[in-house]
C-alpha cells in the first residue's frame, strides 16, 4: 500500500473528510470505526473514485484491547503506516455528578487512552524510519481552563493538546511531525451524540470538510497546531481569554453550553 494513512473515527464527519483528502492525493488508507457498513460504503466510494486501496477495520476503541489488535494486524499483513490520524472521540453534556460514570470512563478510554496507545505503538516505527506524520484531533475545548457541563470532555482534550505539544518538542530534530487540530463547533455527529446540537454554540457550525482541510494541510506542513472553525466573536474570545479571570471564563463557557430555551 502506498503512503498509507490510518484514520480512526473515519466513518463520518471530520474523519471521513480526512480520509477523502488523503485519497484525493493518491494515498492508501486503513479506516477504523465501529460501523462496518459505513466503512464499507466509504471504501467503495474512495476506491472507485480515486483508485486507491482502502482497508476496513471495524473496531471499538473504547475496548482497551483494540489499539494493539489494530497494530498487530497491520504488522502481520506487512502494511507500513506513514500517517496516523487519531480522530475518534466523543463528548457528553451534563453536570459531572449527574452523568453516567461508565460513559465518562469510556470517553476517557477513547479520547485519551486509545489515542495515547496508538501514538506509542506507531511513533517508534516512524522514528526508526525518520518519516511520518501524526494528526491528533483535539478541540478548542482544550483552550479554556475547564468546561462546565462537559468537564470530562474538556479535560480529555486538554490532555490531547498537551500530549501533542510534548511529543513535538521531543522529536523536533527528526523528520517526524505531530500536529494538534483544534476545531470549534463542527457539523458532525458529535453535536447530536453529545447533546450539543441544541446549544447556541452549535447554531452555526463549521463544515467538516473545511476543518479537515485545515487539519490535513497543517499536518503535511508539519505545524504544531491549527485552530479551525471559529467565528470572529469566538476568535476574539479565545484571544482575550488568557487575560480574563478564570471564573468569568468558566461562566461564559457554561452559558455557551446550556441548551437553548
Amino acid at each position: 500500500m502506498n503512503n498509507t494513512a490510518l484514520i480512526t473515527g473515519a466513518s463520518s464527519g471530520i474523519g471521513k473528510e480526512l480520509a477523502t483528502l488523503h485519497a484525493e492525493r493518491g494515498g492508501d488508507l486503513v479506516v477504523v470505526a465501529r460501523r462496518l457498513d459505513k466503512l464499507d460504503e466509504l471504501k467503495k466510494t474512495l476506491e472507485e473514485k480515486f483508485s486507491v486501496q482502502v482497508q476496513v477495520m471495524a473496531k471499538d476503541l473504547t475496548d482497551p484491547k483494540a489499539p494493539k489488535e489494530i497494530y498487530d494486524a497491520l504488522k502481520a499483513e506487512g502494511i507500513d503506516i506513514k500517517v496516523l490520524i487519531n480522530n475518534a472521540g466523543f463528548g457528553g453534556l451534563g453536570n459531572f455528578h449527574e452523568r453516567d460514570r461508565e460513559q465518562d470512563l469510556a470517553m476517557i478510554q477513547l479520547n485519551v487512552v486509545a489515542l495515547t496507545e496508538l501514538c506509542h505503538l506507531f511513533l517508534p516505527d516512524f522514528m526508526a524510519r525518520n518519516e511520518g506524520r501524526i494528526l491528533n484531533v483535539s478541540s478548542t475545548a482544550s483552550l479554556p481552563p475547564g468546561g462546565p457541563l462537559q468537564s470530562v470532555y474538556f479535560a480529555t482534550k486538554h490532555f490531547v493538546t498537551a500530549l501533542s505539544y510534548g511529543i513535538a518538542g521531543e522529536i523536533e530534530e527528526s523528520d517526524v511531525t505531530i500536529t494538534a487540530l483544534l476545531p470549534g463547533a463542527t457539523e458532525t455527529e458529535f453535536g447530536k451524540t453529545s447533546g450539543m446540537e441544541e446549544t447556541d454554540l452549535f447554531s452555526k457550525p463549521a463544515s467538516a470538510r473545511s476543518v479537515a482541510e485545515d487539519g490535513y494541510k497543517a499536518m503535511m506542513d508539519g505545524k504544531l497546531h491549527v485552530v479551525s472553525g471559529l467565528s470572529l466573536s469566538q476568535k476574539f474570545l479565545m484571544a482575550v481569554m488568557p487575560f480574563l479571570p478564570k471564573k468569568n471564563v468558566l461562566s461564559q463557557v457554561k452559558n455557551m453550553q446550556e441548551k437553548s430555551k
